[in-house]
């Protein structure tokens, strides 16, 4: 009965330590938790855009990795585009916005 206690523990600590590394981030992949605040990211700056009365918020897409926004899509003007990027810049949480908005 011992020796089956010992190998349950050991088999439920390696579950753990292979969930916990499996969770972890990567330079090429997020963890759950920095894709959960990406994505939390992401719906503030387009509800940012979005409540931005001289925008068009249907035409621009708004895409974040690891606090890092990019911005694409089309816009009428070349100060729609800027407008675009400070709005983004101005959301809690945002590291840095690129803007490859493009004008129509």
């Amino acid at each position: 009965m011992n020796v089956t206690k010992r190998i349950a523990t050991a088999i439920f600590t390696a579950a753990v330590a292979f969930t916990v590394v499996g969770c972890s981030s990567s330079p090429t992949k997020e963890s759950t938790g920095e894709y959960i605040d990406d994505a939390a990211i992401t719906a503030k700056v387009k509800a940012a855009i979005f409540n931005e009365p001289t925008l068009k918020s249907t035409e621009i897409n708004v895409e974040t990795y690891k606090g890092d926004v990019q911005l694409s899509g089309f816009v009428a003007q070349p100060q729609d585009a800027q407008k675009a990027a400070d709005v983004a810049r101005g959301v809690k949480g945002v590291a840095s916005v690129k803007n490859d908005i493009r004008v129509k």
